[in-house]
């Protein structure tokens, strides 16, 4: 086999300078652009720059780099036409074999807090999705690579040989990841520029973070995603699982039912969750007699239920709760002897989610058949300065403190009242 040609432009360096030694072992020989080019010349790798390739250079601050005929040409020439190929040849053009891309950071930028838009556009990637996108609709006679976890797999797969469905899988993964990356800066920039709400087109992106064993029922099918770019806010798609079982989809409903409770309060609170529903919160001067108290509402209940703080678990809490049944505890923290005490109920989920007190503005989106509804998310503070006494008995304050807190349950329980 005669040599074959690889592009190799990547933000993300991860393992690429091993890729690129593995690929010249296997008869590749590899262009790049100047960031990729000047590392993998760093690491010893015999590479030529890709404006020496095309006889073009980088212009306009590196905004033009890959956006080239001689580019694209030989990635998009389908092998089978003879006159795709005799073009390249009359214009002294080889076929690209190979591409390996990822992009600018986009995602990462706009977390930074206060962000310039400057900067912002500047990491918008241009080159990058156009190259990916060539070599996706050519998957058929071109690899394309997206992710580095992808590399020990390619380079195994090229020396046994590629077959169709991995050529398959590598083009909807690149599809995939420039859809990924253009729906989050549109929807960043309508946000930003525009700030527009409720758009004629909604594009959304999440990203898996795992399958459920089954969904609601056994008979369904179900998995558990986030929405990109993630949320800053606690939540339960950003929580961090300290040990236990894998979560069902009923326990994720579950503790997302929990979580968003207890958040509506400033004071020690403990919130006991059954089918997506409370069926104990407390509010106390401290968290172990917020739990008593919750507990005590219906002692029945909270087996196999789901706990959630707005304070840290300590060891005294932590010995209590092992008394019991519970499938997830959530809360902002746990102490070590905590972890020590309910780390003996090994199938016993715990889920640590530190920003709790954030009740940052966002949009809610409920499914429905054949569509979706979208609203603000309720995040509106109770304030008991905004009611009007109507009565002529005027309530205590004592009166207005369990007021408030009925308001604040009675948003989280579902009922027909």
């Amino acid at each position: 086999m005669g040599k074959r040609l690889a592009l190799i432009s990547v933000y993300d360096k991860r393992g690429v300078d091993f890729l690129a030694k593995e690929l010249q072992k296997l008869n590749f020989d590899i262009i790049s652009t100047g960031g990729t080019y000047r590392f993998l010349k760093e690491k010893g790798i015999d590479v030529t720059e890709l404006s020496d390739f095309t006889g073009f250079p980088e212009i306009l601050d590196g905004r033009v780099k890959t956006l080239h005929p001689k580019i694209h040409a030989g990635i998009l020439a389908r092998r089978e036409k003879e006159e795709h190929l005799n073009i390249l040849r009359n214009l002294s053009m080889k076929p690209i074999d190979l591409v390996v891309c990822n992009l600018y950071p986009f995602e990462e930028i706009i977390k930074k807090e206060n962000v310039d838009l400057h900067e912002v556009i500047e990491n918008i990637d241009i080159g990058g999705p156009t190259l990916i996108r060539s070599a996706a609709k050519n998957f058929e006679d071109v690899l394309i690579v997206v992710n580095p976890s992808r590399y020990d797999e390619l380079i195994e797969k090229l020396k046994i040989g590629i077959d169709e469905e991995f050529r398959k899988k590598l083009a909807v993964e690149a599809f995939e990841h420039v859809a990924r990356y253009d729906a989050i800066i549109s929807n960043y920039l309508r946000k930003r520029l525009l700030n527009e709400k409720f758009p004629k087109n909604l594009t959304l992106t999440f990203e898996l973070i795992q399958k459920t064993r089954y969904g609601e029922n056994p008979h369904q099918e179900g998995a558990f995603y986030k929405i990109l770019p993630e949320r800053a806010e606690g939540c339960i798609a950003n929580a961090r699982k300290l040990q236990g079982k894998e979560l069902s989809y009923n326990n994720i409903l579950d503790a997302d039912a929990a979580l968003e409770c207890v958040k509506e309060f400033d004071e020690p609170t403990a919130v006991i969750i059954k089918h997506a529903t409370p069926c104990g919160i407390a509010s106390s001067d401290n968290i172990f007699d917020a739990w008593i108290k919750a507990y005590e509402t219906d002692t029945y209940s909270p087996f196999g239920g789901v706990v959630a703080f707005n304070r840290e678990v300590d060891s005294k809490l932590a010995e209590d709760l092992s008394k019991y049944f519970l499938e997830v505890i959530v809360a902002p923290k746990f102490t070590e002897g905590a972890l020590q005490i309910l780390g003996k109920k090994k199938r016993l989920r715990l889920l640590e989610v530190p920003d709790i007190d954030d009740k940052s503005e966002d949009i809610c989106f409920r499914s429905v058949t054949g569509g979706m509804l979208i609203q603000d998310r309720d995040v509106k503070k109770i304030d008991p300065k905004d009611w009007k006494v109507v009565t002529k008995k005027k309530p205590s304050a004592e009166d207005i403190r369990s007021m408030v807190f009925a308001v604040k349950c009675v948003k989280h329980v579902k009922s027909n009242a």
